[in-house]
């Protein structure tokens, strides 16, 4: 089987330093609480990070199944063998050659009949020559019957050693059947006996990566490629070790000549955007990524990588651009990257950029993406303290979805913020019952409390969040606001 470059490739890109903090915001510093926004997050599970963690290891269990087969038929390989080689192989008497001229017409048309008839007609007291267990190995083989193909293979090498077709078919049998370690020393003695086929060497190459065995499977993948330098498989072969021995330049030299040879696999460009990104070259990365999307060969996932790079290196609007591109079928992971962008740029006060991708939002928004839209919306609003435009967003997302908290704690943030404290009350309480929103919500509702000189509440309010969430900033809240409860 060929393993596919795709989980060496997976574990570089999580590894590289991307998009690494999304924080999610909603809103400026001047909160009924008196704590910086930031302070109210310090120590929650980040939702964006929380997300892009779930995606990677998603993504991650999807590719480490992904292999295939290399491309060739050991079927025909073995077809091929079913003659005698004179000087080379063990002798054929005159009755199994008289023999097997009467069946050899059949080969190709009646394998099942051509076996009944050998077994009928051999000599039960004598054993058959090797060269004739190894004929019957490959009619057992044809006839799906492994077992007894393998047992006239090993018959015929332990009989005549210098075998080298069948030692090279028994190693078949156990490559076809994923038997790596017995196939191993098979190919090896084929290899000894003078068998220098790039598909021997190939084979074995495989075998032993299989197994651990780097540095012979290099050897072994090196000398198929000098034996067929055309042929695909033994060099993503010798790819695959070069990343998993973390030998990035010879991986970037190979991926040179790989890409070269086939412009438009998807798949060899965005493994070698991973070891670009794996020797912090992003720039490299970029430039290597933005061709692919230039070309036209860049799928959903060499464009989101292309967008986060851009967002990585504060390009705004390159990465809303990239992130747009993403092709139909996948546009909503598009949508969810702007999403997640859109938030880090409010967060980082980059309004004019978050616009922007909002902007690239609306064009064909998702159903699944409306809610995370509106919510963008009104972060967004209330960054510009535009507390009733940013409150018409809340309420048109709780229409929505009427128990979503954050909605409820933005909307009862916009009432703090314009002192009608009655109706931001009513909300934050209602978000207060939410589980994803109780943390933020005490600590408003603490806030308001505090204003209202009811302290006592106020401090009930602040064990909540702290039983939620221990930090240091609402631990020195509550300690100030208990000093007052002898005033209240």
């Amino acid at each position: 089987m060929k393993r596919s470059l795709l989980p060496w490739l997976l574990a570089l890109v999580a590894s590289a330093p991307v998009m690494a903090q999304m924080p999610e915001v909603h809103g400026d510093t001047d909160t009924a609480s008196g704590l910086d926004p930031a302070e109210q997050h310090m120590g929650e599970e980040n939702p964006v990070a929380q997300k892009m963690t779930q995606e990677k290891e998603s993504l991650r269990q999807q590719l480490q199944s992904a292999t295939e087969a290399p491309k060739l038929d050991p079927q025909r390989i073995i077809n091929e063998s079913n003659s005698f080689l004179k000087e080379r192989e063990p002798k054929v008497t005159e009755e199994e050659y008289a023999l097997y001229e009467k069946v050899v017409s059949m080969l190709t048309t009646n394998v099942d009949g051509a076996l009944k008839m050998l077994e009928a007609m051999m000599n039960e007291k004598e054993p058959p020559s090797p060269a004739f267990e190894f004929i019957l190995g490959n009619l057992y083989y044809r006839a799906n019957r492994p077992e007894l193909a393998e047992k006239r293979y090993r018959s015929a090498v332990t009989r005549y050693p210098d075998f080298l077709r069948a030692w090279n078919n028994l190693g078949l049998l156990y490559y076809t059947d994923h038997r790596f370690a017995d196939a191993i020393p098979c190919f090896s003695k084929s290899v000894v006996l003078g068998d220098r086929d790039a598909v021997t060497f190939g084979l074995l190459g495989f075998c032993l990566e299989q197994e651990g065995d780097v540095v012979s499977a290099e050897m072994a993948y090196m000398q198929a490629i000098i034996s067929d330098p055309a042929n695909a498989d033994w060099k993503e072969g010798l790819l695959r070790i070069y990343i998993a021995g973390k030998q990035f330049g010879r991986a970037e030299s190979l991926f040179k000549i790989v890409i070269k040879e086939r412009p438009t696999e998807r798949r060899l460009w965005l493994a070698y955007a991973g070891v670009l990104l794996s020797q912090g070259q992003k720039i490299d990365a970029t430039v290597l990524l933005e061709t692919a999307a230039g070309t036209g060969i860049a799928g959903a996932d060499e464009l989101l990588l292309l967008g986060d790079l851009y967002a990585d290196q504060g390009l705004a609007a390159e990465a809303v651009a990239a992130y747009q591109k993403v092709p139909g079928p996948d546009r909503d992971r598009g949508e969810q990257k702007l999403i997640r962008f859109g938030q880090v740029l409010i967060a980082a006060g980059k309004l004019t950029e978050a616009e922007q991708a909002l902007d690239a939002l609306k064009t064909e928004l998702t159903p699944q993406g409306r809610p995370a839209f509106l919510q963008l919306c009104a972060d967004l609003l209330i960054a510009r303290k535009r507390w009733p435009e940013a409150r018409a967003e809340a309420e048109a997302l709780l229409k929505l979805d009427p128990l979503n908290g954050t909605a409820l704690f933005t909307l009862g943030r916009t009432y703090a913020e314009e002192h009608d404290f009655a109706h931001a009350t009513l909300a934050l309480e209602a978000a207060y019952q939410i589980p994803e929103s109780t943390y933020r919500a005490s600590l408003e509702l603490a806030g308001i409390e505090l204003r209202n000189r009811r302290y006592a509440k106020s401090v009930e309010y602040l064990e909540k969040a702290l039983s939620i969430q221990e930090t240091d900033q609402v631990e020195d809240y509550l300690a100030r606001v208990k000093t007052l409860l002898g005033t209240e």
